[in-house]
């Protein structure tokens, strides 16, 4: 998810992005600082250009691959998903939430973002019958007819164009976020648990030099502006006031 904040009525937009908004919104204000006056990243932090392919680098063993490595083959994950597209959706919000038991998140085969090669994505994923208290039926009703109406290639294909991307970056490899920024993200959240974050997320700085801020919220899992709406509001009216 990505949005434009132009609450301050200035010339430049900020924009914000969640999951793999994030990135969008970090290269965005990377790319076209003349555009954008500030940026907000929720859950995924400003991740510099690496040496090699991120696909070459992402963990596997001989029983299980990365998540993002599963999602690359056309049709498999599409298949497994579009299933019961009800199941998928609850079991992918609930799993990841902060109020999900910790091994109910993705990551079945014992590290986190694991799937089993003989297996899928919601192996082993947590499925309550009562559902968080941040999300209604209503809500799991509408993402289910939108994905049963759309289908999930269009955000798996995402993916798929990693290394592609990866590619097109090459000329801004050196290159750091120079407008101001805030970082949010939950403390219970699996992306910030991912190889490499606890080295990373503390030295965001280093990429990003007017980072304003990193909060990191109590008991917050993956929807970070859904599980936490107050307080992640409160944090981006007062970055925006004080740009």
């Amino acid at each position: 998810m990505v949005g434009l904040l132009d609450a301050l009525g200035a010339e430049q937009a900020v924009i914000a992005g969640h999951d793999w908004g994030a990135p969008v919104a970090w290269h965005a204000a990377l790319l076209r600082p003349d555009r954008f006056r500030g940026v907000i990243g929720l859950s995924v932090p400003y991740r510099p250009r690496g040496q090699v392919r991120p696909t070459t680098v992402m963990p596997q063993t001989e029983d299980a691959v990365f998540y993002q490595l599963y999602f690359q083959t056309p049709g498999v994950a599409e298949a497994e998903l579009e299933r019961d597209v009800h199941r998928a959706i609850r079991a992918v919000l609930c799993a990841v939430s902060g109020d999900a038991p910790r091994e109910g998140s993705v990551g079945a085969a014992g590290t986190v973002g694991m799937v089993r090669r003989k297996g899928g994505l919601l192996d082993g994923m947590a499925t309550s019958a009562v559902l968080p208290r941040w999300l209604t039926e209503a809500d799991v009703d509408f993402y289910v007819g939108e994905f049963a109406r759309a289908g999930f290639r269009g955000g798996l294909n995402w993916y798929r164009n990693i290394d592609r991307n990866w590619e097109l970056m090459a000329p801004f490899s050196a290159a750091r976020v120079s407008v101001p920024a805030l970082y949010i993200a939950g403390d219970r959240d699996l992306v910030v648990a991912f190889p490499g974050m606890d080295k990373l997320i503390p030295n965001l700085a280093n990429f990003v030099p007017q980072l304003r801020g990193t909060i990191m919220l109590p008991g917050c899992g993956h929807w970070t502006q859904q599980e936490r709406a107050g307080e992640v509001n409160a944090a981006m009216i007062d970055f925006l006031r004080r740009l």
